[in-house]
C-alpha cells in the first residue's frame, strides 16, 4: 500500500510540473499605493518630452503635406491653362 501511495503522489506531483505555467505561480507584476511625496520624475520628463516630440513631428508633417499640396496645385493649373 505504500508503494502504491508513493507512486500515485509521485505522479501527481509529475503532471502537476508538466502543466504549462504551474511553476509559474507567482505574478511578474504588483500592484503597490503611489508615493505622492516622490514623484517619479524621470517618468514625467519622459511623458512631456515624447509628447512634445511627437507634436513637433505632426507640425513638420503637416507643413510638408502643405507645401506638397501647394506645389501639385500649381503644376495642375499650369497644365490645364498654360499649354493649349
Amino acid at each position: 500500500m505504500n508503494e502504491v501511495a508513493a507512486g500515485v503522489f509521485f505522479k501527481k506531483l509529475l503532471t502537476s510540473l508538466l502543466e504549462p505555467g504551474a511553476f509559474l505561480t507567482r505574478s511578474a507584476f504588483f500592484a503597490r499605493k503611489p508615493n505622492y511625496d516622490r514623484p517619479n520624475w524621470f517618468g514625467v520628463g519622459l511623458a512631456f518630452s515624447t509628447t512634445a516630440a511627437l507634436w513637433v513631428l505632426l507640425f513638420k508633417q503637416h507643413n510638408e503635406d502643405v507645401m506638397e499640396y501647394e506645389r501639385r496645385q500649381k503644376e495642375r493649373h499650369h497644365k490645364c491653362t498654360g499649354c493649349s
